[in-house]
């Protein structure tokens, strides 16, 4: 049987959008058309408001917390055609980075799985996906996109579970391992497997290797 544990008022103004726990579950991240973010601290049965994060000028759609393993981060996407990224440091959340990468609302946004580093995607009402990666901890990012990927724009997108390189799956959800052929080359870094499935206005679900 599934009850009611705690009720958070959040004291948004409007509608909100979505709402995500943290990977230890210890907070939550609210985001709503009132053009705010919001962190509540979850420990001890209680709801503690922490941040009020307020930098997008439009409603925003969807929130994504980062791997732990990167700090406390975490992108918000919004109306106003932007993705920003907040960090939390010593206890203030902060903006860290915006970014305009798209020429229409920024419906969804998520974060890669932690084994393929700092990533993540963003999906638009432009019809286009961004992927931003970055390197070296998010001093610098670098920017690809698939354009054209729903042609009346893209409402949804999410990363699948990291797999390692050389790692299959048969029809029967049996781990199969897959050995190169090359046996000088069976040392060598591989990039992972990474997939990614999205949704559009076109009633179309795509799935992308990246």
């Amino acid at each position: 049987m599934t009850t009611v544990v705690n009720t958070v008022d959040t004291s948004h103004e409007d509608m909100i959008h979505d709402c995500q726990m943290d990977f230890y579950g210890t907070r939550l991240a609210t985001c709503s058309s009132d053009m705010s973010v919001k962190v509540f601290d979850l420990r001890g049965g209680n709801q503690k408001l922490v941040a009020d994060l307020r930098g997008h000028e439009g409603p925003v759609w969807q929130i994504s917390w980062a791997h732990p393993m990167f700090g406390s981060l975490l992108a918000s996407c919004s109306y106003d055609r932007r993705v920003i990224l907040w960090r939390e440091n010593a206890g203030q959340w902060t903006q860290w980075h915006e970014f305009k990468n798209h020429d229409s609302s920024v419906n969804a946004v998520q974060f890669a799985p932690y084994e393929c580093g700092l990533m993540f995607a963003a999906a638009s009402s432009d019809g286009s996906v961004s992927i931003l990666t970055s390197g070296n901890n998010g001093a610098t990012w670098d920017i690809s996109k698939i354009t054209g990927a729903h042609l009346m724009g893209v409402n949804s997108v999410s990363w699948a579970p990291y797999i390692a390189p050389h790692s299959l799956f048969d029809n029967g959800d049996h781990q199969v391992t897959e050995t190169s052929g090359d046996p000088q080359n069976s040392g060598a870094p591989e990039r992972p497997h990474m997939r990614l499935v999205t949704g559009g206005s076109d009633n179309l679900v795509k799935i992308w290797k990246c």
